[in-house]
């Protein structure tokens, strides 16, 4: 089977569009990741942070936030924030560097390995 000149036409063009959407994702992807660290570089020794967020009602939401020393909890709506009260440092379950305390991806994978060789038996 020969290819026509309509055929070689066709095919470099969609692997030209091919490139053009591949490079478009590339830059999509490393522009993403550069403001990405460039937010958390300018929030990473702020004095005030959130660090945690509740939804309790559409558009309404309870966070705690940290104010220099200093833990506080505020209902937030669509334009108004209360503060509800403060709270002592020993009253609140900080959690782990990736936000959660649920176990990680190998615990996980193990408890299921553990699970499937008893299944077997």
């Amino acid at each position: 089977m020969l290819l026509t000149v309509d055929t070689l036409d066709n095919v470099t063009r969609f692997l030209t569009l091919l490139l053009i959407f591949v490079f478009v994702l590339a830059v999509t992807y490393f522009a993403t990741r550069y403001i990405a660290n460039f937010q958390k570089g300018r929030f990473r020794d702020a004095n005030i942070s959130v660090i945690e967020t509740a939804q309790i009602a559409p558009g309404r939401y309870i966070q705690i936030i940290r104010i220099g020393n200093r833990y506080l909890a505020v209902a937030v709506g669509k334009d108004t924030v209360t503060m509800l009260m403060e709270l002592k440092e020993d009253e609140i379950q900080l959690l782990n560097d990736k936000g959660t305390d649920l176990p990680g991806f190998k615990e996980i994978m193990e408890k299921a390995k553990e699970k499937l060789s008893k299944d077997k038996k």
